[in-house]
């Protein structure tokens, strides 16, 4: 396992929509990407994550879309794969509790995203050249 620490993070964009009547029940679907970047001949990287909670029948009456980006410093020698899903593990809580705040806030029932195994996902890597 690769160490990375998150050094900071900064919320890129929050982009809410509710406009469902009160008590109405819906169906949340999601969607997500994560991205890492790394810094040429520094053990820097920076972790994008964008996620979005939608109504799966009509999700231009309800959704929440997010983007957060994170600084991590890493050991030196880390796999990219590990790395990314070490850098990914350190961000998504903030990016779930996000979620929960906002639409708390916002006079509705909290959304609790559920947690995603990362560990057990595909990871598709494209490094540039």
């Amino acid at each position: 396992m690769a160490k990375v620490n998150l050094q900071a993070y900064k919320v890129d964009k929050i982009d809410f929509v509710n406009e469902l009547e009160n008590g109405t029940k819906i169906a949340l679907g999601n969607k997500y990407s994560y991205q890492v970047q790394y810094a040429v001949d520094k053990n820097v990287a920076k972790g994008t994550f964008d996620i979005e909670v939608h109504d799966k029948e009509n999700p231009e009456h309800f959704k929440i879309h997010i983007a957060i980006a994170g600084i991590f410093s890493f050991e030196e020698g880390g796999k990219k794969e590990i790395l990314h899903t070490e850098t990914f593990k350190a961000l998504f809580p903030y990016a779930k509790a996000l979620i929960t705040t906002v639409t708390a806030n916002c006079g509705i029932q909290p959304v609790i995203i559920p947690n995603i195994d990362i560990d057990n996902q595909e990871i598709y890597r494209i490094d540039k050249q």
